[in-house]
């Protein structure tokens, strides 16, 4: 995520339904992996977790057939390993969510996950010339 928001977004200007998008990525994990802090772990808070992985994993590729378009190659393939992380972040956390001890680190997997996100929405309400001359 650091390589494709701090170059590749860097490397040209972000359209502002990529402003808008990527956010709202971040924003379903950040829903996502808040679940194993909020609820106890049981079978039916652990069917909502699935439910919340699986709209996060597939809302995060909406953008690609515009990204075709829009982005190099080496930023696709870097998309490609980021939709092979996703699910198995979720995963890990699903395992370190039956862990007691696992809860220190899923306070900050939440909170760095927070962080980033109050970064994309702030630097998203940049105006372009800004960036520029921020290069």
């Amino acid at each position: 995520m650091i390589i494709d928001e701090f170059y590749f977004h860097r490397k040209r200007i972000l359209p502002r339904w990529e402003k808008i998008g990527h956010p709202l990525d971040t924003l379903s994990v950040l829903l996502t992996l808040s679940i194993p802090l909020i609820l106890p772990y049981r079978s039916s808070n652990l069917s909502f977790y699935i439910f919340l992985s699986i709209f996060s994993c597939i809302l995060i590729t909406k953008d690609e057939f515009i990204h075709a378009d829009y982005c190099e190659k080496a930023e696709q393939w870097l998309h490609a390993v980021l939709f092979i992380l996703h699910p198995i972040i979720f995963f890990c956390t699903y395992i370190l969510w039956s862990q007691a001890n696992a809860r220190s680190f899923l306070i900050s997997q939440v909170s760095l996950v927070f962080l980033f996100l109050l970064y994309q929405i702030i630097s998203a309400r940049k105006p372009y010339e800004q960036l520029i001359k921020n290069k």
